[in-house]
């Protein structure tokens, strides 16, 4: 039976392996392989000892391990290329499992998606969106009507503030200069002025003049 036969059932037409199965076959072939591998190098090992040994003491004995080790060779040089293949065929398999595993769970959701929109109307949905859209456009009137105050601050221009605002920053400004130059001089009391060398006469009162009058006659 040959190698390809043991791997998929030999001869068995009608049944054909699934990707999972095969993937088990070709690692167990692989892990035998490997091991044939193993006990070829350990030959090979073996016999290179055994050339070296005899050296040119024995070189028939010497000659007859290296043309065993050459046949060793050739077959783990066979092993090897079998090796190879079969990881290939095996990382092959495994990347198509993944694949049909894949597609399966897509088609899966596919006539999921499909069931889910069915029961939909692309023309009610775009009635349902208008009307979700009217409703919060009204709400969002409602909002601004309730949060607009009435009655303060409909009327008022802002130039007539910005002068009010100027006046008061201006007298601010003249009562500051007030408090540091002093009082003006216009709110200080009159100082009487008179003529330099010359005094206001005095006007006593007539009773006085009188008793002054009589003493002196």
């Amino acid at each position: 039976m040959s190698l390809l036969a043991k791997l998929f059932g030999g001869g068995k037409k009608d049944q054909v392996p699934s990707p999972a199965e095969a993937i088990q076959r070709l690692r167990e072939v692989e892990e035998m392989l490997l091991k044939k591998s193993d006990f070829l190098e350990k030959k090979i090992g073996q016999q290179i000892a055994t050339a070296k040994k005899h050296g040119t003491k024995n070189k028939r004995l010497a000659l007859q391990a290296l043309k065993k080790k050459r046949r060793f060779d050739q077959q783990l040089q066979k092993i090897d290329g079998t090796l190879s293949t079969i990881e290939f065929q095996r990382k092959a398999l495994e990347d198509a499992s993944t694949n049909t595993e894949v597609l399966k769970v897509m088609g899966v959701a596919a006539k999921a998606l499909k069931g889910a929109h069915n029961n939909l109307d692309v023309d009610k949905v775009h009635d349902l969106m208008n009307e979700v859209a009217e409703g919060n456009e009204i709400a969002r009137e409602i909002s601004d009507a309730i949060s607009n105050p009435i009655g303060f601050g409909q009327d008022v221009d802002e130039d007539d503030l910005m002068a009010e605002l100027e006046e008061l920053e201006q007298e601010e400004i003249e009562e500051h200069l007030l408090d540091v130059n002093g009082p003006a001089t216009e709110d200080l009391p009159s100082v009487p002025i008179s003529e330099p060398g010359r005094r206001k006469p005095v006007v006593k009162d007539d009773d006085e003049m009188n008793d002054l009058a009589a003493w002196a006659s």
